[in-house]
């Protein structure tokens, strides 16, 4: 069944490519190279809708989104962005049916050990966020050794967030910072923005400037709650298996028309 996938969704790809090459290089031409937003941060929803739509099992979806993973962060890194993050698997994600959690675990395995390995050679460097102490030990040896592999590239900066979620994300931060101030080695009335940055799982990452979220639905799906206080949030209808390049750029001049003032005039 997910080859079906594969098979029907190559073969759209194929009937719309002379189309969309000419839409893209006529929306590169619009962009503003000097405003690309330096990180943008993607909520891939949408799989099992496509999955569905095609009269395919929702893990088929996951499949084919997984291919599209890829070439977006290509495309993303042939046009300038430094900095992408990807929303895989939520800290919510467990509550789906155990098949469908235990095949997403066994695609991230394939995932990491076949197709990020392009990415590879394309210089991106790969980084996990997220909890790491839920994940089958499958998951986290190939997580591990895609971070090895990756941590000497600095073409594009590729954050894949895995059990994440943003609340627990600052939980954590604070813990560790009541640690801190328990030991002594902080005090509580000196915490400021960039001790509690200092510590989520982004340390050290910009903030992202846009963030996209796919398949329609309107809220951010506790994904970067701190990170995105000022990020800009562009929704399209587009279901993540068939979001393109062209949808990419799309996004990015909706996002270079706004005026970006946090919170000045």
């Amino acid at each position: 069944m997910v080859r079906k996938a594969f098979s029907s969704w190559l073969s759209g790809v194929g009937r719309r490519v002379d189309r969309d090459a000419k839409d893209i290089d006529s929306l590169k031409a619009q962009l503003d190279l000097a405003g690309l937003p330096l990180h943008v941060a993607i909520i891939m929803d949408g799989n099992g809708r496509w999955a569905l739509r095609q009269g395919l099992p929702r893990l088929a979806g996951h499949a084919v989104g997984s291919e599209k993973a890829e070439e977006i962060v290509k495309f993303a890194q042939d046009i300038g962005i430094k900095y992408v993050t990807l929303y895989v698997f939520s800290t919510e994600n467990w509550r789906r049916p155990e098949d469908e959690v235990e095949g997403l675990m066994n695609l991230l395995v394939k995932m990491f050990e076949g197709k990020l390995q392009d990415l590879v050679d394309y210089g991106a460097k790969i980084r996990v966020i997220g909890r790491r102490d839920r994940l089958p030990r499958r998951v986290l040896r190939a997580i591990i050794k895609i971070e090895d592999r990756t941590d000497a590239n600095n073409k594009i900066f590729v954050n894949l967030a895995i059990d994440y979620g943003g609340r627990d994300e600052i939980r954590r931060a604070v813990q560790e910072l009541a640690k801190k101030a328990v030991l002594g080695e902080i005090a509580p009335d000196t915490i400021c923005e960039e001790d509690i940055s200092s510590h989520l799982y982004t340390a050290g990452v910009p903030n992202p400037d846009l963030i996209i979220r796919t398949g329609g639905e309107m809220r951010i799906s506790n994904f970067l709650i701190w990170q995105s206080a000022y990020a800009e949030l562009v929704v399209t209808p587009v279901l993540w298996p068939d979001f393109s390049g062209e949808d990419l750029l799309l996004a990015i001049l909706e996002y270079q028309r706004r005026d970006r003032r946090f919170g000045s005039v």
